[in-house]
């Protein structure tokens, strides 16, 4: 009887373990999620602080670096539309022989410069293709009389397209019905030394009275400056004009030519100047003494001037 009760009670015990062990197997999975849960704490790691700190830090070079840097010095020339190659050449010499400036020139017909400098605006030399220019840059009290120099002539040309649509073989073929002229207004000094040609051709024999009437009936268009002229008449808007032989000269390929006689001709004077209020007063006697210099002078004859410098 014993026994069989220890049986039993055995068997209870052994149930008891086997009920017992199932509520236990659950704990491992539920301490999982725990886990899981936590598991996002890097997260964090964006809100950290030397992620934000760091684009201060580079910024600051770029605010610095501009304050420490020095603009350059700009000196302004005012020139002669006929001088922008040889000018232009220059300027870069200019440039090379003193570091930290920067020549700024506007070419333009020498009346509309003067008329500018009458008006005020701002510059530190100033170069004519005219003494009548530079004089009226006196007469407004913006260059000084006797800073004034001649540095270069010039001579004019008659030009025509490369192909030579109107087949100009002769000065008196400006005179043809039908040509179409391109030239200078009369205020530009080269559209004034055209009139000047015109009327010696007309006491010249080989011309007649009536060659004047003739070559202006054919002016389809009178221009700003020289370079107005240049540039229709390679474009063949125009079968002929008359300007200086430098923009001839610097227009060759597209331009042919006809060689206006001395006794017709009309030499152009340029003569230069400081600004007599310049902002730059050295730099500019600086830049004309360069034109006036022997090297100056060597590259505006380069391009077909005839050099003049030292006389007034």
């Amino acid at each position: 009887m014993r026994s069989k009760f220890l049986i039993q009670m055995l068997l209870i015990v052994m149930l008891a373990s086997a009920a017992c062990a199932p509520a236990t197997a659950p704990v491992a999975p539920t301490a999982a999620p725990a886990t899981a849960t936590q598991a996002p704490a890097p997260t964090q790691a964006p809100t950290a602080v030397p992620p934000t700190q760091a684009p201060s830090a580079t910024a600051v070079p770029p605010t610095v670096a501009p304050a420490t840097a020095q603009a350059p010095t700009t000196l302004t020339v005012l020139a002669a539309a006929s001088l922008t190659e040889s000018f232009t050449e220059l300027g870069k010499t200019f440039e090379t022989n003193n570091p930290g400036v920067k020549v700024a020139f506007s070419f333009a017909g020498s009346q509309q410069l003067a008329q500018q400098l009458d008006q005020g605006a701002p510059a530190d030399v100033f170069a004519s293709a005219s003494p009548k220019y530079m004089t009226a840059a006196i007469t407004s009290k913006r260059v000084n009389k006797e800073d004034a120099q001649t540095f270069v002539k010039n001579r004019l040309v008659v030009i025509f397209p490369k192909d030579n649509p109107a087949d100009l073989t002769v000065l008196k073929d400006l005179a043809k019905p039908g040509l179409k002229i391109d030239l200078e207004d009369k205020a530009v000094p080269a559209g004034q030394y055209s009139l000047d040609f015109l009327d010696k051709a007309v006491k010249d024999p080989g011309f007649g009275a009536s060659f004047k009437a003739g070559v202006l009936k054919n002016v389809v268009s009178y221009e700003t400056d020289v370079k107005a002229v240049v540039s229709k008449v390679s474009l063949g808007e125009a079968d002929a004009g008359i300007v200086y032989i430098t923009d001839y000269n610097a227009a060759s390929d597209k331009l042919g030519k006809l060689d206006i006689p001395d006794a017709l001709n009309t030499v152009a004077t340029y003569p230069i100047a400081p600004i007599s209020d310049s902002k730059n007063p050295d730099l500019a006697k600086t830049f004309v003494a360069l034109v006036l210099s022997p090297e100056g002078q060597a590259v505006m004859a380069k391009y077909g001037f005839v050099p003049a410098a030292g006389t007034k």
